[in-house]
């Protein structure tokens, strides 16, 4: 089981939103709804490209954004991180089938260490943070990096995604994709199994978005 986590198990993308704005209002203007969009699912170095560009303030230092949002986000992760509906159950139910668990994350391994202290340390088997690659979301990099590190075939994974950018990753991972949108609606496209929320999601159909995604493939 491949798990993305902002939007996918806890409910932070609230939580960027709140920085995100923050630090375009330090900056002396506004962050639009759809250069916030843009970000979605993805890695902080784009998202700051994005941002810089939305003031038109392109000439800004990337790695001191990244650092004040950062700072930021730990505060926010200490004391805002809640569980998206179901996700708490389904980790549960995956954890105690003893099946292998990776998170596959676009957030930087110092945020998710503090989310992990939310979501549990001993609920996943391997970490892949979106610092710990070298072509972040929507790459398939990360979910074929979890599935190797996991000793798992990515044929035999299923990845639980939010965004369009993490969508699009974990289908061309070749791991069969289960989204359930938080911030941004996701477009149905060939491969993905979509549903409103995790509540009630078990591993009978998680087996069968396997069995699926096995059918389908030529």
């Amino acid at each position: 089981m491949l798990f993305d986590m902002d939007g996918t198990l806890v409910d932070s993308e609230r939580l960027w939103d709140v920085a995100l704005r923050e630090l375009a209002v330090e900056y002396g203007g506004s962050l639009s709804d759809a250069a916030r969009v843009a970000m979605v699912g993805g890695d902080a170095t784009t998202s700051m490209r994005i941002l810089h560009a939305d003031l038109g303030q392109q000439w800004r230092d990337l790695a001191t954004s990244q650092a004040w949002v950062a700072r930021r986000m730990g505060e926010l992760f200490r004391t805002g991180l809640v569980w998206r509906p179901g996700a708490l159950a389904l980790l549960l139910a995956v954890r105690a089938a003893d099946l292998p668990t990776a998170l596959v994350t676009s957030t930087a391994r110092p945020l998710v260490e503090i989310a992990l202290e939310t979501l549990g340390r001993d609920n996943f088997d391997v970490v892949v943070a979106g610092d710990e690659v070298r072509a972040p979301k929507p790459d398939p990099e990360p979910y074929l990096l979890a599935a190797r590190l996991l000793g798992v075939p990515i044929e035999r994974c299923v990845a639980i995604e939010d965004s369009r950018a993490g969508v699009a990753s974990a289908l061309a991972s070749g791991a069969a994709v289960l989204g359930v949108p938080s911030e941004v609606p996701l477009d149905p496209v060939e491969g993905l199994h979509l549903l409103e929320t995790l509540a009630g999601v078990d591993l009978a159909l998680l087996g069968d978005l396997l069995a699926r995604a096995e059918a389908a493939r030529p």
